[in-house]
């Protein structure tokens, strides 16, 4: 079946602008400590401004984001007993000064939050090797639902919510993070429940994603910016990040991470 045209007409500019943000995020997480903490709060303000402008909140959005980024720069510095109320701290001021769509706000700002403290956490307390994983995780269910989409089609995954979405692609990354799993269990890395863990940490990324649609359609904009050639917003791009950074929290408390070899 031939594609239609223009269906691969995002392609080329997709793959430079994600290539070149890969690259950089790789060699700044792999460097790991101060620059990658300034790295996710820096990308956290930005996905806070994003969500201020998408809402309406016009003026407001650059202090709003910038305040945000320094509330989790100061999560990550200090013990974060007595600094743990800054998750809150942006959604509060928004519930104080913001004319609508406070809940919307105060939701996805606590949950950008608290996803950037959790991949700070991953990278910090487990290492590059599994804040990596949880990287290759979110871009290669991505990636493979991108393509399989295109080229395979069929039903919608949440035609209201998500139109290009479809069941093809969104299976397709669940086998696609199951590889990713398979790769470190072969080496020894983990045993062989990381390989249900991966599945679900990528549909939470893919829920993830369907919560930035969701919004998007609520307030009646196509992307939450355009800062990124091919992908948007920084929203659009660390949808999945975050539903797979806020449900691998949750995973950590309950089971033995990473699970080991039996």
């Amino acid at each position: 079946m031939t594609p239609p045209p223009g269906q691969w007409s995002d392609l080329s500019q997709r793959l430079l602008s994600g290539g070149i943000a890969a690259i950089v995020g790789l060699w700044i997480m792999w460097i790991g400590g101060h620059p990658f903490h300034i790295l996710i709060a820096v990308i956290s303000g930005i996905m806070v401004w994003e969500v201020t402008r998408m809402i309406g909140g016009g003026r407001l959005a650059v202090p709003y984001g910038v305040f945000a980024g320094i509330a989790l720069l100061l999560l990550v510095t200090f013990p974060i007993g007595y600094v743990l109320p800054l998750v809150f701290a942006p959604a509060l001021l928004g519930i104080a000064q913001l004319d609508r769509h406070k809940v919307t706000y105060a939701l996805f700002t606590t949950a950008v939050l608290v996803a950037g403290l959790g991949l700070v956490i991953q990278r910090d307390d487990f290492g590059f090797l599994w804040v990596a994983w949880l990287a290759l995780v979110v871009i290669v269910a991505d990636i493979l639902g991108y393509f399989a989409g295109k080229a395979i089609g069929g039903p919608k995954f949440w035609p209201k919510i998500s139109p290009k979405k479809t069941w093809s692609g969104t299976v397709a990354g669940w086998i696609g993070a199951a590889c990713v799993a398979i790769v470190y269990v072969i080496f020894g890395f983990a045993g062989p429940e990381l390989i249900g863990i991966s599945i679900a940490v990528a549909i939470a990324g893919q829920l993830g994603d369907v919560a930035e649609s969701a919004l998007k359609r609520r307030v009646g904009v196509k992307d939450s910016s355009n800062i990124l050639p091919g992908h948007g917003g920084m929203f659009d791009r660390f949808d999945a990040m975050l539903g797979a950074s806020l449900f691998l929290l949750l995973v950590e408390q309950i089971i033995d991470f990473p699970p080991v070899l039996p």
